[in-house]
């Protein structure tokens, strides 16, 4: 079943909707949680920014999973989504400057909202049985919080990974990471993300190098390029099958 609930995030002065997907429950069972951004795209199509979601709980439900998915809804004014879901700060072309808090977002994840999940709903608390995962901005918050917080998050799905917005200072953070040989990593990226050759080689080799970076602290990565792939729900819903079972999660 999909719950909708608010919380609280006190650092943004602000409610934000939870989107969470809970299997049928049976007595004394407990399961792991996987956070991922953007949880409206995740579950309905009604409930999408682009009437497209990933169809994740029809996946779910037909594979009698036995996972919570907790999606964290972001923000719909102005450029704040690109602000709470970068770990660093930028300026780029329409968005201007943008002052990260992404940063602070994962705090809030880990010190609030975690718990309050861990204390509502039948998990399993160790990081060893909790993920986070996410597309585009999600995406690279995935790849931030899976390296700089290894101790709470063990695997991460990094989708469509917005490289772009300080990729110097991901691979700064993650080479200064000394072990993360316990920490599982999904990228993907589509073949028609862009219609931009250069785009595509460039994400070819953000995705590639990445890995390369997070192996060398002991990581384990998949890297896939989805042969007629685009930046959107509708395609990502079809490598549900791929990236939930490579990682694990089921």
């Amino acid at each position: 079943m999909i719950i909708k609930e608010m919380v609280q995030i006190p650092y943004l002065n602000c409610e934000r909707m939870l989107h969470i997907y809970v299997p049928d429950v049976k007595k004394q069972e407990q399961f792991p949680v996987l956070y991922m951004f953007d949880g409206h795209n995740l579950f309905y199509d009604t409930d999408a920014t682009y009437g497209k979601s990933w169809g994740i709980k029809d996946y779910l439900d037909a594979c009698e999973a036995q996972v919570i998915v907790v999606g964290i809804e972001c923000s719909h004014e102005g450029h704040n989504r690109m602000s709470e879901f970068s770990p660093y700060s930028f300026e780029r072309g329409h968005w201007g400057k943008v002052e990260a808090s992404g940063q602070e977002f994962f705090q809030w994840m880990i010190e609030d909202l975690k718990p309050y999940i861990d204390t509502t709903y039948p998990t399993l608390t160790d990081a060893e049985h909790t993920y986070v995962g996410g597309s585009s901005m999600g995406g690279l918050m995935a790849v931030y919080g899976g390296s700089m917080h290894s101790d709470v998050y063990s695997k991460s799905v990094c989708v469509s990974t917005a490289f772009g917005f300080g990729y110097s200072a991901l691979m700064r953070d993650i080479h200064s990471v000394k072990d993360l040989s316990n920490s599982s990593f999904y990228f993907s990226f589509g073949e028609y993300e862009a219609n931009d050759k250069d785009y595509f080689v460039r994400m070819t080799n953000f995705n590639l190098s990445c890995a390369n970076a997070l192996q060398a602290k002991g990581a384990t990565c998949y890297v896939h390029c989805m042969l007629g792939g685009y930046h959107n729900e509708a395609s990502w819903e079809k490598e549900l099958d791929v990236l939930f079972k490579e990682l694990n999660i089921l």
